[in-house]
C-alpha cells in the first residue's frame, strides 16, 4: 500500500456518539448524573480562573456554572457527598467589561442561575472579576487569580466518541500497522504545557519507539496544515515525549534510555544544546532535536489504549 493511500486510511476516524451516549460514559473521572444528563469532574487542585478554565477546555470540557436551579441542586448534592469543598469557582465572570457578569459562553446572568450571597457582588478592592459558589448554593465575586478548587462539565448530548482509539476525542487518528493513535496539535506550547495537554487528552507527549513510528510521525507533521499558523514560536521541529531534564541522559517519559527505546537516531551535531537545551523535539524530517524546555513549538500526542476488540473496560467506574 502507498504512503498516499495509507495515510487516507488511517486518517478516517469511525467515532459513534450515539453508542456513547446510551451508555453514558465519557471518562473514568468524571461522574454522570442522571438528573441533569451532563458528566462532571470535581477538580480538587486548587488553580486561578483563568487555569481552571483552560484545564476544563484541555480535558474536552467546560467550567461549570449551574444553568438553573435544579443543576445547582444536583451538583451541589454530588460536591457535598463526594468532597465537601466550601467553595469553587462557577463558569462566570466579568472579563470582558467591569460590573457585567457573564458566563463563559457569553449568557446573561438573567438567563442562567444567580443567586448572590447577601451584599454580593461587590468588587472588593476593585479587583473582584470572578465568581465563586459556596456550598449553600450563593454566589460571591472574588480575585479571579485567587486560587480555588473548580468542576468541570461535559453534557450528555455534546459528547462525541472516537471508537477506533477509544477516547472521546474525535481529532486523534489511528495508525492501524502500529495500533496506536496520535494527534498533531497545531497550537504551539512549551515542551511542559504540551506535557500536560496530551496527559489531559489520557495522552503522553509521543514517544518514538521504532523505524516505522518515525516515518509515520514524519509523515503526519507533513501533512498537518501547520504552515500558515501564525506566532513566535520555532518551526522546523515538534515536541515529542523524551527529555534529559533531570541531567541524568536522555530518557523517554516512560523511563527508558533513549538509545534502548527502539528509535534514537539524532540529526546532525545533535544534541546541541548541553544544559541549556534538556527537552526533546523532532525535526520535521522525522530526527531527533534537543531544545530549551521553554521554547513553543507544535507537538504530537500518542495513545496506545486502542484494542478495539476489547473496549468493555471503558464504561467502568460510571455510576
Amino acid at each position: 500500500m502507498s504512503w498516499f493511500s495509507y495515510l487516507l486510511f488511517i486518517s478516517f476516524v469511525f467515532y459513534g456518539s450515539y453508542g456513547q451516549r446510551e451508555n453514558k460514559f465519557f471518562r473514568k473521572d468524571y461522574h454522570y448524573l442522571e438528573s441533569v444528563e451532563s458528566f462532571y469532574k470535581i477538580q480538587t487542585i486548587p488553580r486561578s480562573w483563568q487555569v481552571a478554565k483552560q484545564i476544563c477546555e484541555w480535558e474536552g470540557a467546560t467550567l461549570f456554572y449551574p444553568e438553573n436551579e435544579v443543576e445547582a441542586n444536583a451538583v451541589l448534592g454530588y460536591v457535598k457527598e463526594a468532597q465537601g469543598y466550601n467553595h469553587f469557582w462557577i463558569g462566570i465572570s466579568s472579563l470582558l467589561a467591569k460590573g457585567v457578569f457573564e458566563t463563559i459562553d457569553g449568557l446573561s446572568l438573567l438567563d442562567v442561575y444567580n443567586k448572590w450571597a447577601t451584599g454580593e457582588p461587590n468588587d472588593g478592592g476593585g479587583e473582584e472579576d470572578c465568581v465563586v459558589l459556596n456550598k449553600e448554593g450563593s454566589m460571591n465575586d472574588d480575585g479571579c487569580w485567587k486560587k480555588h478548587p473548580y468542576i468541570c462539565k461535559k453534557t450528555l448530548a455534546f459528547l462525541e466518541w472516537n471508537t477506533a482509539c477509544k477516547m472521546p476525542y474525535p481529532d486523534y487518528k489511528y495508525n492501524k500497522e502500529l495500533g496506536r493513535c496520535y494527534k498533531f496539535h497545531l497550537s504551539p506550547k512549551n515542551w511542559t504545557e504540551a506535557y500536560t495537554i496530551c496527559s489531559s487528552e489520557l495522552s503522553f507527549l509521543a514517544v518514538i519507539e521504532s523505524q516505522a513510528e518515525a516515518d509515520f510521525l514524519q509523515q503526519l507533521t507533513s501533512l498537518a496544515p501547520k504552515d500558515n499558523i501564525p506566532g513566535n514560536y520555532l518551526r522546523g521541529a515538534v515536541h515529542l515525549g523524551y527529555h534529559n531534564r533531570n541531567g541524568n541522559g536522555w530518557r523517554t517519559i516512560k523511563g527508558t534510555p533513549l538509545e534502548n527505546s527502539g528509535y534514537s537516531r539524532w540529526g546532525g551535531g545533535q544534541p546541541d544544546g548541553g544544559d541549556l537545551e534538556r527537552c526533546g523535539t523532532m525535526f520535521y524530517n522525522g530526527q531527533l532535536n534537543d531544545i530549551a524546555c521553554d521554547r513553543r513549538c507544535f507537538f504530537i500526542c500518542e495513545n496506545d489504549d486502542v484494542d478495539v476488540n476489547n473496549f468493555d473496560d471503558r464504561f467502568a467506574d460510571i455510576s
